[in-house]
């Protein structure tokens, strides 16, 4: 049967119950509008491997109102350093630069996981939001004006019919592939590995910054610290085999190799995964959108895969609000949605995070000379390292083209504000 939950409203339905869905669902929900969240998994997603939030992203999730619970369990981390394994430290960085352009001049570092259970909660509460754990999406059939979308569960089959359908179901997303869309891009031939442990390695190697991407032609890292622990990325050969790279003993080796630590480290988690730079054809076909990592993958060196994500959530959840409560037209909104989005992943996020990957990894020495040259007299002038610090923030993307600007609006967005209000003069709480 087809069934419309929200009463004579059809709903949204989102596929995804990770950071990014969940972020779309709380913010329509928070506007009364009927969505369903369907999630494959039993229970809210624990991935531990995106743990960065950006200055414009803390500002959009103030707005669905976990932004103080996220400081309350987070760490504020202003600056971050540019390393050499044989050199020592190249540049610092300091988002402090930005105290004037935004209320959260910082990193904020917090296991993703958290924001999903936070946001779960949120939605709880919200008469307007139905969260299905353990449901998945088997089929969709898009239609002139709606979309049904049909799921498993436990129960059987069921064939839910709603206005419009969003994607945020990560890099294998089932619903890109029943959409036929394209995922261009590829896959580098080695795979990260993410290990966590408790030992506070700041004590090891004192002048490090919470924060590290640390170049080496042989095996960079990048090194960085959560409430929880340490953790440490670092790529694994393509010939070597699952089994050897998870293997406990190799994993300690590796951490040996940052910093002697006699007792042995405990590992607390570790996760070994391949690593892309994808982007679809499109963000749009008919009433069916894709957000995060359904529409966009990246190499993690720089913290903005799920910032983006998330930036994709406002933007697209902003629209349809315009949509469906004040009569917006729907193609100039997402055809909008999909080409600014787009272009963002392309223009910053894709850019950036493959420069940031191929710069640790460079292998030429002069190359990797020249490289540090200009990273120190960038980091040495106040007006370069702002700006970089703008553009690393994904602050330069969002005052370009806005989060959920309207079709012709002028003037920049600013995040934390309405679509289209005025940048000027707002600084927050």
């Amino acid at each position: 049967m087809i069934v419309s939950p929200g009463g004579n409203q059809l709903p949204l339905a989102i596929v995804g119950g990770g950071p990014v869905g969940m972020t779309a669902a709380v913010a329509l929900a928070r506007q009364n509008i009927p969505v369903v969240v369907v999630e494959a998994e039993p229970v809210a997603k624990t991935d531990w491997r995106a743990s960065t939030f950006h200055p414009p992203t803390l500002e959009l999730l103030r707005e669905l109102g976990v932004v103080d619970r996220m400081h309350a369990e987070g760490l504020a981390v202003p600056r971050y350093q540019f390393r050499d394994r044989r050199a020592g430290l190249v540049a610092e960085f300091d988002f402090g630069l930005l105290r004037d352009e935004t209320s959260y001049p910082y990193r904020l570092q917090l296991n993703q996981q958290h924001l999903v259970r936070m946001l779960a909660g949120v939605l709880e509460d919200l008469p307007s939001a139905d969260v299905r754990f353990g449901c998945r999406a088997v089929a969709v059939e898009p239609a002139e004006d709606s979309v049904t979308l049909t799921v498993e569960t436990a129960d059987g089959v069921e064939r839910l019919r709603c206005a419009y359908l969003i994607g945020a179901d990560g890099a294998s997303s089932t619903v890109r592939s029943l959409l036929g869309i394209d995922f261009d891009g590829f896959t580098y031939p080695e795979r990260f590995l993410i290990a966590s442990t408790p030992v506070d390695i700041r004590e090891l190697l004192p002048d490090i910054a919470d924060v590290n991407y640390i170049a080496d032609p042989e095996e960079w890292l990048f090194l960085l610290r959560t409430p929880e622990s340490w953790r440490a990325v670092y790529p694994v050969p393509s010939g070597q085999t699952r089994e050897q790279a998870v293997d406990l003993d190799e994993i300690q080796s590796h951490l040996q190799g940052i910093a002697p630590y006699a007792p042995g480290y405990p590992i607390e988690d570790f996760q070994l995964y391949n690593v892309h730079q994808r982007v679809a054809s499109t963000f749009r076909q008919g009433n069916c959108l894709l957000i995060g990592d359904a529409a966009h993958i990246n190499s993690p060196l720089g913290g903005v895969g799920l910032n983006s994500g998330i930036h994709d959530a406002m933007d697209l959840t902003r629209r349809l609000v315009r949509i469906l409560r004040h009569g917006a037209d729907p193609d100039a909104e997402l055809d909008l949605f999909a080409e600014v989005r787009r272009r963002v992943a392309v223009e910053y996020v894709q850019a950036d995070t493959r420069r940031n990957t191929e710069r640790l990894n460079e292998r030429d020495e002069a190359k990797r000379q020249a490289q540090h040259a200009e990273m120190r007299a960038i980091a040495g002038d106040v007006d370069r390292a702002r700006a970089w610090c703008r553009r690393a923030s994904l602050l330069e993307s969002v005052h370009e083209f806005g989060i959920g600007k309207p079709p012709g609006g002028d003037g920049r967005a600013r995040v934390g504000l309405p679509a289209g209000a005025p940048a000027t003069g707002h600084r927050g709480s």
